[in-house]
């Protein structure tokens, strides 16, 4: 029986294996150089000011939050089509998620719909740029609008480019915060779990090691409320070296999303995904819009392909937020995409045979 197709395949090279053994042979297992390399290099491929690795993306959105302050009585705008994550990571701080809707065409945060739920208690914006697809501008305007910051959720964005003011600008320097996953499926995927907070801003970036550090400065004096946030050397090792052939995977994944669109194309009932005019999409993944979703999750499995339904229970109707004021709002876009999306495998680690077995998949649908 052939081989399924993975909807992914993390990538780990004889110079990744060297360079994490090589670090854990050193005996320098945190704290250590590695980190701070991976700190810098990821800073200047995005742009940015500053950057820390940390032990995982939804610690980034955690931290990202404590570092503005926001905390119990205030509000934070946000999709519900996407990851958990984006919204607890609001809860823990003690804030309220307040639920928005998304694009009908690139599915992300709504701008109009975020502009209605803005009020004096809104401390910030959290906005997605989901599935690899950057988030609308305007959200952004609207930040700077209102006074209010903006968290980029960028767990799903690495490479993720926006022209913002004339200039095409990288996720992570798209907001006040940027905020990164590092997990088998991700575009980057470091060790297995891992994440990355970026900054432009001064201040901000002052503090990024000693937030994720127990909130300690150089003297070891804690300096405000933090606990260990960190990132191992050996992951952060391996980080420098898949940072170095990112561009290259992101080229290998637009290659592959670029047959599936053209397969696509025309197509009477399956709506393909959107790239937004003056953007780079990332393609961590490929998502289409099926009337009859399981029955296309059964043709996928006779053709020997992965697929698999994303986001079928939209955040606020999680049970977590049984008692949230927004459980069961309607959010139109929302549901229609939950009922009726479908991924498919788009990653780097395809092999060229597996891409042209999805692309007839496509084709005869």
């Amino acid at each position: 029986m052939a081989a399924i197709v993975p909807m992914a395949r993390p990538i780990w090279t004889e110079e990744m294996r060297k360079e994490a053994i090589e670090t854990l042979d050193s005996g320098i297992w945190v704290k250590g150089p590695k980190n701070r390399l991976f700190s810098d290099n990821f800073a200047k491929y995005c742009k940015a000011s500053a950057a820390i690795p940390c032990s995982s993306g939804s610690t980034a959105l955690y931290v990202a939050l404590r570092l503005l302050g926001i905390g119990p009585g205030d509000e934070v705008i946000l999709p519900s089509f996407t990851f958990i994550a984006t919204a607890t990571s609001v809860s823990l701080t003690g804030a309220k998620p307040v639920f928005a809707d998304v694009e009908t065409e690139y599915w992300c945060l709504c701008p109009h719909d975020t502009r209605l739920r803005i009020n004096e208690k809104t401390k910030a914006i959290l906005g997605v740029h989901l599935f690899g697809q950057a988030y609308h501008p305007k959200l952004i305007e609207l930040a700077q609008k209102f006074g209010i910051p903006i968290i980029e959720d960028a767990a799903q964005a690495h490479g993720t480019e926006l022209m913002e003011n004339g200039t095409l600008m990288k996720a992570g320097t798209l907001g006040d915060i940027g905020c990164f996953s590092f997990f088998p499926t991700k575009n980057m995927a470091v060790g297995g779990e891992g994440g990355m907070i970026t900054t432009n801003n001064v201040e901000l970036g002052k503090r990024l090691h000693t937030i994720v550090n127990h909130g300690r400065d150089g003297s070891l004096i804690s300096q405000e409320l933090g606990t260990n946030l960190r990132m191992s050397e050996a992951m952060a090792a391996i980080g420098n070296i898949q940072l170095k052939y990112l561009d290259e995977w992101l080229m290998r994944r637009a290659e592959i999303a670029g047959k599936y669109l053209l397969a696509l194309d025309q197509h009477p009932d399956i709506i393909a995904p959107k790239v937004r005019d003056d953007s780079k999409h990332s393609w961590h993944q490929f998502c289409i819009l099926a009337q009859n979703p399981s029955k296309i999750l059964e043709y996928f499995e006779n053709q020997g392909i992965s697929a698999r339904r994303i986001y079928q229970q939209p955040c606020h109707l999680h049970t977590v937020y049984t008692t949230h004021e927004q459980y069961q709002e309607k959010f139109p876009v929302t549901d229609a995409l939950s009922q009726s999306m479908i991924s498919i495998p788009v990653h780097h680690g395809l092999y060229d045979n597996e891409v042209e077995k999805i692309v007839i998949a496509l084709s005869n649908l």
